[in-house]
């Protein structure tokens, strides 16, 4: 499907273009027939979305990517730090964009805030699920949901961490995942974690001035 092709070659100018529509438009030029101009605006918008909106369509196309290059780094034998660590560094390049996109994710298609901690959370409850299965996780009935929501919440808390601290982004990996069990073991610990991670992640969009 044409979208589908372009959505995957629009992700790698994130690096030059960042998350933005004139990434979409130039990605018709790297077709193996390409274009010899961007797409209009109103093809943007047929394609991807009005507004903003083509913008989050390439926010969450960044996502899937990224988790399918931390699929495609880990091995069978992947500890479950290797495997978070992979999907950590697939923020790297695209780092300084990150907290924007985030903000953009979170905030409403029309209106002011409140952010919406929804999608948030289904970006670090998909990265867990993949890293659990990845990692031959076994667990079954409600262990199951408590083992993912506290690889999610571990997750989570690292990747806020490298937003505002990346150099020491995999010391804090190691610091977090040594309490993981501990976190496991219950459930008010998992959504007290969970809320923490939601505040923070607020604060840290805050505090880049994104919204006010």
């Amino acid at each position: 499907m044409l979208r589908n092709q372009l959505l995957q070659l629009a992700v790698p100018l994130v690096k030059q273009y960042g998350f933005t529509r004139e990434a979409l438009a130039r990605s018709v030029l790297h077709l193996p027939a390409p274009h010899e101009q961007p797409l209009s605006e109103a093809a943007v918008t047929s394609l991807f979305g009005d507004g903003d909106d083509a913008r989050r369509t390439l926010i969450n196309g960044w996502l899937d990517i990224a988790r399918a290059e931390m699929k495609a780094s880990s091995s069978p034998t992947s500890s479950l730090r290797d495997v978070l660590a992979n999907r950590l560094r697939a923020n790297e390049p695209v780092l300084p964009l990150l907290p924007e996109a985030f903000a953009l994710l979170a905030s409403p298609s029309s209106g002011l805030p409140p952010l919406d901690p929804i999608p948030g959370l289904k970006h670090v409850s998909k990265i867990a699920d993949d890293a659990c299965y990845l990692t031959g996780d076994t667990s079954v009935g409600p262990a199951w949901f408590r083992r993912r929501a506290a690889v999610a919440a571990a997750y989570g808390a690292a990747e806020l961490h490298q937003l505002t601290s990346p150099k020491t982004t995999y010391q804090f990996l190691d610091q977090v995942l040594n309490l993981t069990n501990k976190v496991d073991t219950s459930v008010s610990e998992v959504e007290q974690f969970g809320r923490y991670i939601l505040r923070s992640w607020g604060g840290i969009i805050r505090s880049r001035g994104i919204f006010p």
